[in-house]
């Protein structure tokens, strides 16, 4: 049996194939490997997933997850899996990125792209990521990401750049003033989450005009800040997976299309995409 983990710093989405059958898929609590040690990835492992799989043997683990930045830490994930799961003759570990990119392109060259509360993006040769335009954070890059549009969107309404009826609406509906944006922002953790949570704003208002072109300013910097430097861009289909990129997709294939790029496929989350290149034979 091949079971195959879809990690994010939130949650975990395990799926366990039997051939191409689907046996089961459990939800558990969110690892960032960058964050954790081995130990405490070892204990979370045992406390929440194994009592899920008790009856089943596991011969092959695929493991993606956020913060697999090296291979240190990727030894670290093998090692918390093997304690758990010694039956596993193969665990292989890596980023949440090549999931993006074996999820949409399964084995056929492509451009892969995240755009959730991150962005991120790769080009992808059908085996491997040979090439990534390091996404930067939500400071620096992070372009078309839900912490960006957030940020775009809470500037222009402290400087007024929007029609007064949407700033005033946006303040009170999130009852925020400039002293309380201030401080979430600078003051305390997690700025990023902070500013992602106002991404649903924009979808709601895409019918004033200066609010959709804050979405698609920034779909238009992602594309020439990540995409146009990949070899052969307007060649290869562009693909992503993420909340933002499927609830923002006719934004999302406008701006594409007039920087020339074709967009494949839009996709809320890579598992059911793992599992068929998991369970195809090669």
């Amino acid at each position: 049996m091949i079971l195959i983990a879809d990690c994010g710093s939130t949650k975990i989405d395990w799926c366990l194939l039997n051939g191409t059958e689907k046996v089961a898929q459990i939800f558990t609590t969110g690892m960032n490997a960058l964050l954790m040690t081995e130990e405490e990835m070892t204990v979370r492992i045992k406390d929440e997933l194994m009592p899920h799989l008790a009856n089943y043997k596991i011969d092959e683990i695929y493991y993606y997850g956020a913060g697999i930045i090296s291979d240190e830490i990727k030894q670290q994930v093998v090692n918390a899996l093997k304690a758990n799961i010694p039956t596993a003759v193969k665990i292989e570990v890596d980023s949440d990125l090549l999931a993006a990119a074996r999820a949409l392109c399964q084995r056929k060259p492509g451009i892969a792209c995240i755009i959730g509360t991150g962005s991120n993006s790769c080009y992808y040769d059908g085996e491997k990521v040979v090439d990534n335009v390091s996404p930067l954070g939500y400071i620096l890059g992070d372009e078309g990401s839900g912490a960006v549009l957030g940020k775009l969107l809470v500037g222009d309404v402290l400087k007024k750049q929007l029609p007064e009826h949407i700033c005033q609406k946006f303040l009170e509906e999130y009852k925020l003033d400039r002293t309380k944006i201030i401080e979430a922002v600078y003051r305390k953790p997690a700025a990023n989450r902070f500013l992602a949570q106002f991404a649903p704003f924009l979808e709601r208002n895409m019918d004033v005009p200066e609010v959709r072109n804050v979405v698609f300013r920034s779909f238009t910097d992602f594309f020439k800040r990540n995409v146009a430097n990949y070899k052969n861009y307007q060649e290869l289909p562009c693909n992503f997976v993420g909340s933002i990129a499927l609830k923002q997709k006719d934004t999302l294939i406008e701006a594409a299309q007039q920087l020339g790029i074709t967009i494949g496929r839009i996709i809320q989350d890579p598992m059911e995409g793992l599992i068929k290149y998991h369970s195809t034979v090669q």
